[in-house]
């Protein structure tokens, strides 16, 4: 694996499981050096012990907890790391979704929640990050995950839709705004990826979640849901240099099925 984040710090939101973990032991791998976050601080000790084996002294990485929705939190650990190590990139993963549910009964405490974890915290972590990748001389890359539901909308997923649809958008404007500040923003758009967030998709098209994976799977012109791996590496590429020209570009990564 080449290094092309050789040198560089990384913070990553959503680190304990699924695509955050991928990400961060990939961007190790990688040679980056990974702030990796999350909620979960037995799944980001674990993240953080693969990203060590992936770097194999390349890169690195270490786990601080971290509750996206709190600013001043989010604010001051993005601080810290930056004064510490400098900062290069972040990608603000952390998200959740709901069960699947018509629009008109999804409850107002659920759609609360979702647009407190998916589109604020994705707003702090820019909030936080901006100031010090403007800074850089070489500037900074951001990456957002956001989701296919951005681009198609997803039925009985109203909530999740919505709030991806926004972290779209908000990348599209960030990355108007601080491009001649060498800040590059891009968003990655999966589609169902083989993740616990994924589960969600599959037990809602089945009585057996793994009826409901095969189920989904035959729907994708490349026969399979997506690996973390499949988002991972378009991600790492967009933090790095080999993507200098691209920004407020949402990138689709859907095993075709938009095209489909």
């Amino acid at each position: 694996m080449s290094l092309r984040l050789d040198g560089q710090t990384v913070f990553v939101t959503g680190a304990a499981s699924g695509l955050g973990r991928q990400i961060t032991t990939r961007a190790a791998g990688e040679g980056a050096f990974v702030v990796a976050t999350d909620v979960d601080d037995d799944g980001g000790e674990q993240t953080v012990a693969e990203a060590e084996d992936a770097a194999a002294g390349a890169g690195g990485a270490t786990y601080y907890h971290l509750d996206v929705t709190e600013a001043d939190a989010f604010h001051d650990l993005v601080d810290a790391v930056a004064e510490e190590r400098g900062l290069d990139g972040i990608v603000n993963n952390a998200g959740i979704g709901h069960p699947p549910n018509l629009a008109e009964d999804v409850s107002q405490s659920t759609l609360d929640y979702i647009i407190d974890v998916n589109v604020r915290g994705v707003w702090n972590g820019c909030q936080a990050a901006l100031p010090h990748l403007k800074a850089n001389d070489d500037g900074g890359a951001i990456v957002n995950v956001a989701s296919l539901a951005a681009v198609l909308g997803m039925p009985q997923q109203s909530a999740y839709s919505l709030t991806k649809g926004a972290v779209l958008n908000y990348t599209r404007a960030v990355a108007a705004e601080a491009g001649r500040d060498g800040v590059r923003a891009n968003a990655v758009c999966p589609g169902v990826v083989d993740t616990p967030l994924g589960s969600q998709v599959f037990a809602g098209m089945a009585d057996d979640p793994e009826e409901g994976r095969e189920k989904l799977a035959r729907q994708y012109p490349l026969g399979r849901l997506g690996e973390p791996d499949d988002v991972a590496a378009p991600t790492c590429f967009l933090l790095s240099d080999e993507a200098a020209w691209i920004t407020g570009h949402g990138l689709v990564i859907d095993g075709g099925f938009s095209s489909a």
